[in-house]
This record gives C-alpha cells, sequence and structure tokens, in this order.
C-alpha cells in the first residue's frame, strides 16, 4: 500500500494565475498504484508528459476525448507545455488531482 497523498512544487508559470511558481500542492493520487479514476473536466491535476516520463506536469483538465484527457493551462501565454504541444494524455498518465494549494513563503524550507 502507498501513501495516497503527495506534495508537489509548482516550477513554472504555466498555470497561473491561480498556481504561481513556490506553491505547493497537496495532490490527492488515491490508494490505488494506477492513479485516480475520478477526473474531470475543470479539474487540476499532475501528470507525467506522454514523451518525457520523469517530468511531471500541473495543468487542468480541458476535455476527455477517444485517445484520452486534453490538458490545459491556465497561462498558455507563458510558453506552456500542455496538450496542445502533445495531445491528450492517457488517462494512467495522470497521476493525482489537486486537493490542496499553500505557499511556503520565503525563506522557509519545504
Amino acid at each position: 500500500m502507498r501513501w495516497p497523498l503527495w506534495r508537489v512544487a509548482v516550477a513554472e508559470s504555466s498555470m497561473e494565475p491561480t498556481l504561481w511558481p513556490g506553491d505547493w500542492l497537496l495532490v490527492w493520487r488515491g490508494w490505488r498504484a494506477g492513479g485516480p479514476r475520478h477526473v474531470r473536466s475543470g479539474q487540476v491535476v499532475v501528470a507525467c508528459h506522454p514523451d518525457k516520463p520523469g517530468m511531471l506536469l500541473v495543468k487542468r483538465v480541458g476535455r476527455r476525448d477517444a485517445d484520452g484527457w486534453y490538458l490545459v493551462s491556465d497561462n498558455p501565454g507563458a510558453g506552456a507545455v500542455d496538450s496542445d504541444r502533445f495531445g491528450p494524455v492517457a488517462p494512467e498518465l495522470i497521476k493525482g488531482t489537486l486537493l490542496l494549494r499553500y505557499h511556503r513563503g520565503p525563506g522557509k524550507d519545504a
């Protein structure tokens, strides 16, 4: 069994103004190793990049199509890496859904 909660740091500006670099996210990844099964349009999720397995993405779920979930950025003008570049994301690449956002503050250790 694995811990269902996960802490993830926001590193880029593609989700501004919702999420800012330096924000921390508490993410629900569920009890099952396959990731969350209840993903809805509008949710913020953490997913693996489909072409770079070690790269995590924090994106908003846009819609579902036949090939998977279409993930979008809230700030596409920031040079966002999202489904506009790599297409839909397979459901098994979505690793968790956002529960809580918090900011650690300047000069504080994580």
